[in-house]
């Protein structure tokens, strides 16, 4: 008797500390996760293009100002070409006030790419009327079903493409490409590279020959345990939730996120942003 009582204080003891870890030691920090990215169709202009993916801020949650201040030095050390942003920028459970607002626009407008900066809207943004307007007057085009060329030193660009949330809105996977005006050619000659929140809408896609898929929304598991790993699979990233996967020609990148969705707990997870450098060979 005296031995399981025993045995039980010390799993609770265990199980509290696991849950105020999980709460208070590992939602703080912030990792900065990097990889080549090797595709004989980047231009030899592009080798070695740097791009930051910021991905699932879930601004007002477990990240504030001061982890604001700590992202943008990070990112801004790194000096990246271009910067991506992929959705969920503030918790649709979170009132957006003024200085709240202005936190916000002051930390995306302090983020410095050389070329530009994109974003994607995530199944949390909906609930932001001010989405848009925020990352416009922060400097970010928001990509909604279209894309964008861009140039870098040569007149070769590459594509950058971008899709509305899938969990919140229906997609239009056919006519990504229309506003670009490009030859059947210069569409399968060019890398390209797609923005979307939701991992999952690769498996919508048909012959895009997207090159490069980055992604956010799974957080990879936000809790992860050994040998199990990701423990929590949302709507939108039950197939693939992972940090990589080689799907066909295409490489998909799935951000680890920053911020916390519903709870505010991360296992074997730490914050996260990516950082990846194209080469052509």
């Amino acid at each position: 008797m005296k031995r399981g009582r025993m045995f039980l204080i010390i799993l609770i003891f265990i199980l509290v500390g696991l849950l105020l870890w999980s709460r208070f030691i590992s939602t703080k920090g912030l990792e900065v996760r990097e990889y080549g990215v090797t595709n004989e169709k980047i231009p030899s202009a592009f080798n070695g293009f740097k791009i930051v993916q910021l991905s699932d801020l879930h601004y007002g949650r477990t990240v504030d100002d001061k982890k604001l201040e700590e992202i943008a030095a990070r990112i801004n050390e790194l000096k990246p070409d271009l910067i991506v942003f992929t959705g969920d920028l503030v918790d649709k459970d979170i009132k957006i006030t003024d200085k709240k607002l202005a936190s916000i626009k002051a930390f995306l407008t302090s983020l410095d790419s050389k070329i530009g900066k994109y974003a994607v809207k995530g199944n949390h943004d909906y609930s932001n009327k001010l989405f848009e307007n925020i990352m416009t007057d922060s400097g970010f085009k928001t990509l909604t079903n279209e894309s964008d060329l861009i140039y870098y030193q040569e007149n070769t660009p590459i594509i950058i493409s971008g899709f509305a949330s899938s969990i919140k809105t229906i997609p239009d996977y056919d006519n990504v490409f229309t506003n670009l005006n490009l030859t059947e050619e210069e569409l399968n000659t060019y890398y390209k590279i797609l923005l979307v929140h939701e991992p999952d809408q690769l498996l919508k896609l048909d012959d895009k020959n997207f090159d490069l898929v980055l992604s956010g929304h799974s957080h990879n598991g936000q809790v992860r345990l050994p040998i199990f790993g990701a423990i929590i699979k949302t709507n939108g990233a039950k197939t693939y939730y992972e940090s990589y996967y080689k799907v066909d020609d295409t490489d998909l990148y799935i951000s680890g996120g920053v911020g916390c969705s519903v709870l505010n707990f991360r296992f074997m997870n730490k914050p996260s942003f990516n950082f990846y450098r194209l080469y052509n060979k």
